[in-house]
């Protein structure tokens, strides 16, 4: 493994050598994630219930609190993109460190959507291989693998909440969260190395209104590739268990 002798940090581009790493690196965050707003889920619940505003707002809002008061090893960089929550930090291990440009993103959908998260091609790394309309389409993301500011590395790893909620007596009632993580786009050939074998479905935009592109990733072929990637939080008074 090789490290920078100045700062000990793991140069993110040796994970391209070395995607059993990358992948542990996402499980990681993951959890952070996922703790972070399973600490925060009742007050979730009680925003979602009382708050007037408009739902992707609505669930914007929880992302931020829930992880600003969790808290990471940052980093005093500034990251542009239209994500709600970007955090240049450190990633500490026993066996390395690492910088990383961590990018996390909220979207609200009633339950009937709860199966995916409609993406656009800003918010990931990896090139979207697929069928649509009987046509091979391959559009890249347009995330950075590795981001690169001021001559220095950052491993760019991108998690998406999803709020489940449905409309009751005029108020917005909080169903469950899932949290996934979409893999970084040095790991396309695990998840998406054809047309065919892919983790994406066609998403809602309508080429002939020239709408921009977007995609769905879907859930259970996330999980199908790997289970850890989505977790799906219940609501009090049941528990959480981390899926493997």
């Amino acid at each position: 493994m090789k490290i920078e002798a100045s700062k000990m940090l793991l140069n993110p581009q040796q994970l391209q050598d070395d995607l059993d790493r990358l992948e542990e690196i996402e499980k990681a965050s993951l959890r952070l994630v996922v703790q972070a707003i399973y600490d925060y889920r009742e007050t979730a619940i009680e925003i979602f219930r009382e708050e007037g505003d408009l739902v992707a707002d609505i669930g914007e809002d929880i992302t931020r609190e829930a992880l600003d008061r969790m808290g990471t090893a940052k980093i005093d960089q500034r990251l542009f993109g239209k994500i709600d929550y970007k955090r240049a930090r450190y990633i500490f291990h026993p066996d390395y460190a690492i910088r990383q440009a961590l990018f996390v993103d909220s979207k609200a959908e009633k339950v009937s959507g709860q199966g995916t998260a409609t993406l656009q091609t800003s918010q990931f790394s990896m090139t979207v291989r697929q069928i649509r309309a009987k046509q091979q389409i391959e559009v890249a993301g347009s995330l950075p693998k590795i981001l690169t500011i001021r001559g220095t590395n950052y491993i760019t790893t991108t998690i998406f909440v999803k709020y489940n909620y449905a409309e009751s007596d005029n108020h917005n009632e909080l169903k469950s969260i899932t949290i996934t993580a979409v893999p970084n786009g040095l790991l396309q050939e695990r998840y998406n190395p054809t047309f065919q074998d892919t983790i994406w479905i066609a998403g809602r935009n309508a080429p002939s209104r020239g709408e921009l592109f977007r995609v769905r990733l879907s859930f259970n072929r996330l999980k199908a590739k790997a289970t850890w990637r989505v977790q799906k939080i219940p609501l009090p008074p049941d528990d959480f268990m981390w899926n493997n």
